[in-house]
């Protein structure tokens, strides 16, 4: 009797992952992480996002290698007061005592990238003192030519001739606990997921992967699970937009935002309004497991996608 194929179970308890890109005391948002606008203070979208079902959150200073300096310390100690669940902050983060100074402030991993590909046994040396499952490697990565990816770094702007695929193999065996990979040709566009970059990653490496840029609708972040195999799934502008446009706040700090170029579309006309609590009922009827929206969120100002 032929024997069927059996279909791979899918990830279990797949985490949404808001990610908040820090300039200064802001957050902003910008496509291809280049044009950034300010959305407003990270500590209100931290909170709402946290009160609506969140299960982690990623704060990136995204300047911060650029101009060496590391601004998150006080929004990270700020955040840790007022949300409970874990929280990852990267961006200018260059020794073992970066590491445990914004660990102390409140940030549960950290995320790494220009000084563990500037030097690599930083991940061992961090590993073997904060834990493995507090180091995560964030890898910023484009398409090439021949259709291999090549990791950046310096918010995309800096080549670094690495394999994006053969970094993420060598980041796990250094020690690291979690990859989050960032396609830069996605990112902010509401194109979707580069599938074959996350999918590559993933299925080279024994530990979770993290996915980010390109999110424009729900069904991406469900394409992220299904074919791209991650296992946790980071996204901003899908969550941002339909915060600022929506969020009954939003208009008492309208001075720090440019709502008029977000009510205009945001940027672009590819991202779809939801929220997390949405988002979760969709990948439910899909089959993803995830945890459920909080109780405490209030009501979702948008339609159930199709």
């Amino acid at each position: 009797m032929k024997m069927t194929e059996k279909k791979p179970a899918l990830p279990p308890n797949i985490r949404i992952i808001p990610r908040l890109d820090i300039k200064g005391p802001n957050l902003v948002k910008g496509i291809h992480l280049e044009g950034l606008r300010v959305l407003g203070k990270p500590n209100r979208f931290a909170r709402a996002y946290y009160e609506s079902g969140a299960d982690e959150l990623l704060y990136v200073d995204i300047v911060a290698s650029l101009y060496g300096r590391e601004n998150l310390l006080e929004i990270v100690e700020k955040t840790s007061r007022e949300i409970f669940i874990p929280l990852t902050a990267g961006g200018g983060l260059r020794s073992l005592e970066d590491i445990q100074r914004i660990l102390r402030a409140g940030a549960d991993k950290v995320a790494l990238n220009t000084a563990a590909i500037h030097r690599p046994e930083l991940i061992r040396e961090a590993a073997r003192r904060f834990g493995s499952s507090t180091i995560v490697i964030s890898i910023e990565a484009i398409l090439r030519p021949d259709g291999t990816y090549e990791a950046y770094t310096d918010n995309g702007r800096e080549k670094t001739g690495l394999d994006a695929r053969l970094w993420a193999v060598r980041a796990a065996e250094l020690g690291a606990g979690e990859i989050l990979i960032t396609s830069i040709d996605r990112e902010g566009t509401g194109q979707g997921f580069d599938l074959e970059l996350t999918r590559q990653v993933a299925e080279s490496v024994p530990i979770p992967v993290l996915c980010c840029g390109g999110a424009g609708k729900v069904e991406h972040v469900a394409q992220a699970v299904t074919e791209g195999k991650a296992q946790a799934v980071c996204m901003a502008s899908l969550l941002h937009y339909h915060f600022v446009k929506h969020h009954p706040l939003s208009d008492q700090f309208a001075e720090e935002i440019n709502l008029a170029h977000l009510r205009n579309g945001g940027g672009s006309s590819r991202i779809q309004e939801v929220d997390i609590p949405v988002m979760k009922t969709h990948l439910r009827g899909r089959g993803i497991i995830c945890r459920p929206a909080n109780p405490i969120t209030t009501t979702s100002l948008c339609a159930s996608p199709s």
